[in-house]
């Protein structure tokens, strides 16, 4: 214990500094300003986290700057509110998806087989850009004609904004469902045709450069998950209408954490996606990742643009923390009573803590905390991430497949960043800068904790919360500084300045950051 206090003890001095400003910040508040400031920070820091913890894994891992990551984390906030507010529409994309993905899950059953292909060199590099226009355009058309019962970002009356304030009120009701003119059997088998042509061309351009495969084998896994979601694209097809009234039909509080499902579940299959066909093949060449990756940023920002509109709108918070009324009186400030009510706040040293931010954020954060750490401490998964951040080339010549992990660790990341997002929702609100915003804060919290250290997220993402939310407190009640007559109120512009001086600070003294390892 004395031996690895000495070894750290440059970490365990600025720790115990840091903990010292923190106490020392009390002593100019009252408790409850205190308490509630702290909570805060940790709600924000819970947010921060889950950006900066898939980040750190993907970096760690893969050596990647996903400089798309916020991005993702804004994507997951308006599937979650898509999923939450629109039910129908969920349910409308939910078929076409499902149908498409069949084919795309296929490309590793499809490799081995097209592997064996003895074609001409010319024809192996022409085929699959034929194969990719003739999918798109497969694709295009059913996507086009495929009913799907949406809002309009034109029209104020129907806008996203709209249908979050009438839910909100408890006065929301669906648009009638919009019908085709093209028979659904045509839709489902070019839905299917054209995830399958698509599928084709992407092992084509993959075999370019490779024509065999050593011991090619049909990997079992790929086919039961093309039979899931083919089974899902066709129940959502058929049974649409009692799935989108079963969806609604459940209340606020059951529909968001079905919400927060989807969204992390769509962020996992992305990033699976986006590793698999634009980051695998451009391992050995770094400045392209980062160009795709910004390239992506900058697509999933019009693309919110385009589909939800660039007002910015809130989600309304589910009925569980969002009661007010009689049961939730100010006479009443049992803490449990007022948790019984669902009330939106509760009394904590005599100061209004909310439910939703202060409490259910947190506790989210914490269990996803605990979940990865067992994840990468107890199974094996675990150990070969942590074994191929510190070594990947060994990893890789024990003959782990390292190409699965890097698509389980790229999803895993993107899944946690989706999460954030619909978490964020209720709290932060919608806008397509949402994501920028927070990956800056994740960036200055790797930086802080250490770019490739999960404990190092964890940490800088709680010290980011704790100073924004400290800094954002004294801008009202001022700091009692020597030599002033009058307390010092920080402005708003000193609030993220406050963040990159703590930056700053601790890599003067410590490069790696607090739990980076050395190089």
């Amino acid at each position: 214990m004395i031996g690895t206090l000495k070894k750290n003890r440059t970490q365990v001095v600025v720790l115990a500094v840091l903990l010292f400003l923190f106490v020392s910040a009390s002593q100019s508040m009252e408790l409850s300003d205190w308490a509630i400031t702290v909570l805060r920070g940790l709600s924000v820091g819970a947010l921060t986290f889950l950006v900066a913890a898939g980040f750190s894994l993907i970096f760690g891992l893969m050596d990647v700057l996903n400089l798309a990551h916020g991005e993702m984390f804004m994507l997951g906030a308006y599937v979650g509110w898509t999923v939450y507010v629109r039910p129908d529409t969920f349910v409308d994309v939910l078929a076409p998806a499902a149908l498409l993905g069949v084919g795309l899950v296929l490309m590793p059953v499809l490799r081995p087989f097209l592997s064996r292909l003895s074609l001409s060199p010319k024809l192996t590099n022409s085929w699959p850009w034929i194969g990719l226009l003739i999918g798109l355009a497969i694709t295009a058309y059913s996507f086009k004609n495929y009913p799907i019962t949406i809002w309009d970002v034109e029209a104020f009356a129907e806008s996203p904004s709209t249908y979050s304030l009438a839910m909100s009120q408890g006065t929301l009701v669906l648009p009638e469902s919009v019908t085709s003119d093209v028979s659904g059997m045509v839709l489902i088998v070019g839905l299917l045709a054209g995830g399958l042509v698509l599928g084709l061309s992407f092992v084509g351009f993959g075999l370019r450069k490779q024509t065999s495969l050593v011991n090619p084998k049909i990997p079992t896994s790929s086919l039961i998950i093309a039979g899931v979601l083919l089974i899902i694209g066709l129940a959502a097809h058929f049974g649409n209408n009692a799935l989108t009234n079963a969806l609604f039909g459940l209340s606020t509080t059951a529909l968001f954490f079905v919400a927060m499902l989807v969204a992390t579940v769509a962020g996992l299959i992305l990033g699976a996606g986006i590793e698999s066909m634009l980051i695998r093949p451009l391992y050995d060449r770094p400045i392209y990742q980062i160009m795709v990756t910004l390239g992506l940023s900058f697509i999933g920002i019009e693309s919110v643009r385009a589909i939800w509109g660039r007002p910015e709108f809130t989600m309304p918070k589910p009925a569980l923390f969002a009661a007010t009324g009689a049961g939730c009186a100010k006479e009443i400030t049992s803490f449990w009573e007022r948790i019984g009510n669902q009330c939106s706040t509760v009394f904590l040293f005599d100061g209004r803590v909310r439910t939703y931010n202060e409490i259910f954020v947190i506790f989210v954060g914490v269990v996803v905390l605990i979940a990865v750490w067992l994840l990468l401490q107890r199974t094996r998964i675990g150990m070969i991430i942590r074994a191929g951040v510190q070594d990947g080339e060994m990893v890789e010549a024990l003959g782990i497949n390292v190409r699965q992990v890097f698509t389980f660790v790229f999803a895993l990341g993107v899944g946690l960043a989706a999460l954030g997002g619909v978490l964020a929702g209720p709290s932060l609100g919608l806008s397509s800068g949402l994501g920028g915003q927070v990956l800056l804060l994740a960036l200055i919290a790797l930086a802080i904790g250490g770019l490739t250290s999960f404990p190092g997220a964890a940490a800088g993402a709680v010290l980011v919360g704790l100073l924004q939310q400290f800094m954002i407190k004294y801008g009202q009640i001022g700091i009692n500084l020597p030599f002033l007559a009058e307390p010092f109120k920080p402005s708003p512009p000193l609030v993220p300045a406050s963040t990159v001086l703590l930056m700053v600070i601790i890599l003067l003294i410590l490069p790696q950051g607090l739990f980076g390892r050395k190089e």
